[in-house]
């Protein structure tokens, strides 16, 4: 699942994160994917409080509903795509030649760097999980496309919390999955306290209401944005949820449509690779058309901090 919208604004990410502990409530606006009678997700990253947290810098949250998913072939650069399933299943395939079915509990990990293109489908069935993108840093921005889907991932139980490692390190268990910069992504049930990072930024997105963070209560597809200089977390309640954080991604970016570069010009290119079919590889299997493209802005595109 990606970025569907025909005329996507421009998402600028990067700079200064907070370096105090937070308690922030982003509560996503509806996007629907594919027009009208298709999936709506929430989206509570970018939002016009908070751009990114660490490099995790998109975040959709969708279901429990039943639903048809049909993303066409589109193409990505310059980040990491990352989905994560509560109910269903959701087949992938991408320009590299990768064809995997997602199920819950099981990770599916794109790496776009230089470019890729990937459809997504299901048939009608009860979904509900979460789509999220990691921006590469510079360093690794243009590095070669990957697909990685992973079944073994590690699982930390303490007292009556439970928490799953899809990337990155919590309590001790490291997440197979590959990273570029330091993070974190774990989906989390029950109660009980999980140790942090200090020098992490971390925000806590909740996939059904009953959660609560700080003593407060968050309804479902809502995200916490919780700062910076934390040592521990109590999750209270009921409800899953799915605890992101990372080091402060300090490159200033600009993310649009399905794309993150560093420059207007990057962007114009990227777009016009796509649109001419002299690039991003071709994704067999899929029955239909690849997106277009959405016309640019009339103004340029500007990479800026990630200040509001």
């Amino acid at each position: 699942m990606s970025n569907l919208d025909p005329a996507p604004a421009e998402a600028t990410c990067g700079g200064e994160a907070d370096a105090t502990p937070a308690h922030e409530l982003l509560i996503g606006r509806d996007v629907v994917l594919g027009g009208p009678r298709s999936m709506a997700v929430s989206r509570t990253l970018p939002h016009k409080h908070r751009r990114m947290v660490g490099a995790w810098c998109f975040v959709d949250h969708y279901g429990p509903e039943e639903a048809t998913m049909r993303v066409p072939p589109h193409p990505h650069t310059g980040l990491q795509t990352v989905s994560w399933l509560v109910q269903g299943e959701v087949l992938h395939r991408d320009s590299i030649g990768s064809e995997q079915v997602i199920r819950p509990g099981q990770l599916n990990l794109m790496t776009a760097g230089v470019g890729i293109s990937h459809s997504e489908e299901s048939p009608r069935m009860v979904l509900h999980g979460a789509q999220l993108w990691v921006a590469l840093p510079e360093s690794d921005a243009t590095t070669a496309p990957a697909f990685a889907h992973h079944d073994d991932l590690p699982v930390v139980t303490k007292d009556g919390l439970t928490a799953t490692v899809l990337m990155g390190t919590l309590a001790g268990a490291t997440s197979p999955a590959r990273t570029y910069t330091p993070l974190v992504g774990a989906e989390i049930v029950g109660s009980g306290t999980l140790e942090l990072r200090p020098d992490f930024e971390y925000a806590v997105l909740a996939f059904e209401d009953g959660p609560v963070i700080d003593g407060e209560s968050v309804p479902a597809g809502a995200l916490v944005y919780l700062g910076r200089g934390r040592t521990e977390l109590m999750f209270g309640g009921e409800g899953r949820t799915l605890l992101l954080g990372g080091e402060p991604f300090e490159e200033q970016i600009v993310m649009w449509w399905n794309f993150v570069g560093r420059s207007h010009d990057e962007i114009v290119a990227a777009r016009a690779t796509w649109e001419s079919h002299e690039a991003f590889g071709a994704v067999t299997g899929f029955d239909g058309a690849p997106l277009h493209a959405p016309e640019l802005p009339t103004t340029p595109l500007k990479p800026r901090g990630r200040t509001r």
